[in-house]
């Protein structure tokens, strides 16, 4: 187990319980933005790309596909 993942375990365990419903919500909240930005990410790469993906010299070499 990494050191940051036992401090979060030890300062989770300082918590009274009536608080642990806020810490799932604020884990599932990390969960959830960091799978909405990979798509934004691939979104905001493709403009740059397309100038290598189009240029002539890819066309050749995937032609035969």
């Amino acid at each position: 187990m990494t050191r940051v993942k036992e401090e979060i375990i030890s300062e989770l365990n300082d918590l009274p319980p009536r608080t642990y419903g806020e810490v799932l919500d604020f884990i599932r909240y990390l969960k959830s933005r960091r799978r909405k930005a990979a798509p934004d990410t691939a979104l905001a790469s493709e403009p740059v790309l397309r100038k290598d993906w189009l240029r002539p010299e890819e066309e050749e070499a995937w032609s035969d596909l």
